[in-house]
């Protein structure tokens, strides 16, 4: 029997860092949405990859930044339990910004995570390399990590090499998951997660963090999905920047995540949206509970 090993490697890193574009890379497939905009990621998501013997989920973490509100401070919180629960850690930072003071109290935490750490050094293709190496000689003098990988997670490159330094890290043990298995996320919750990030793209300005998607039916069949969807926002004005004069822009949005859903899902797709008002679903225990949130008074 192959000696296999098994565990959990946490990404963690400020937001807008590149750690759901990362992810997708890692397991090969979307299992975590992406936009342009920071704190997209609101709960922690999973991603399966096998590298020879060694199976690794990757749990790609709320960006850590100085939360102000209960709703930001759970998502925070679950970046932080991401952590707690790995085996090993990496730490993501965007060349661009540099070593802010977030990344590097990050960075003191992260001393005491007795467990091994990591640093990739994302988006490398857009600064010199002059900068790459100051930032880089000024990474390691913090004495947190074991290696640090220069990569873009968007064209891929270095992304090999995280793999297989990782692997190797991982504690001996039976895989958790299936061979082919790319996440644990359940479809019914990607399926909104891709809606939302429709949301996102196409309403970055108007409407950047009010929206709650939710998938309240799911009906399969051999060749077709029939998939209703619940958008919820927090005031009527939210309501109608989402519909769009005459309906266009919830078509929109249907549109784009349902030729996306084909694409996951492989079959044909019918999906319904709708819009639902509700005050203070960021103040609700429920939708806590559906983004596996810890709900704190």
């Amino acid at each position: 029997m192959a000696d296999t090993r098994c565990g959990f490697i946490a990404i963690v890193g400020e937001p807008n860092a590149g750690k759901s574009t990362l992810i997708n890379r890692l397991v090969g497939g979307k299992v975590s949405i992406v936009t342009p905009k920071a704190q997209t990621t609101r709960f922690n998501v999973r991603g399966v990859c096998a590298q020879e013997e060694a199976q690794m989920i990757f749990v790609d973490t709320p960006g850590i930044f100085a939360a102000g509100k209960r709703f930001e401070k759970a998502m925070v919180q679950a970046a932080w339990g991401g952590i707690g629960d790995a085996d090993a850690v990496l730490m993501l930072i965007d060349a661009r910004q540099g070593l802010r003071n977030t990344a590097l109290q990050v960075m003191e935490k992260l001393k005491g995570a007795k467990k091994p750490v990591f640093l990739a050094i994302n988006k490398i293709d857009a600064v010199k390399k002059a900068m790459l190496l100051e930032l880089a000689q000024a990474c390691n003098a913090q004495g947190v990590f074991e290696r640090i990988f220069m990569i873009s997670a968007l064209k891929g490159d270095g992304v090999e090499d995280i793999k297989t330094a990782l692997a190797g890290h991982m504690p001996h043990g039976p895989w958790l998951y299936p061979a082919e298995q790319m996440s644990d996320i359940s479809l019914r919750l990607l399926a909104a997660e891709v809606t939302r990030e429709k949301v996102f793209l196409l309403l970055e300005k108007e409407l950047p963090y009010a929206a709650f998607v939710e998938t309240e039916a799911w009906e399969e069949g051999k060749t077709s999905v029939n998939i209703s969807q619940a958008i919820t926002v927090q005031r009527e004005g939210q309501k109608k920047i989402i519909l769009g004069a005459k309906g266009d822009m919830i078509k929109r949005i249907g549109t784009s995540a349902r030729r996306e859903l084909e694409t996951i899902l492989g079959k044909r797709v019918h999906l319904e949206l709708f819009v639902k008002v509700r005050a203070g679903w960021k103040d609700d225990i429920e939708s806590y509970r559906l983004l596996g949130l810890e709900f704190r008074k």
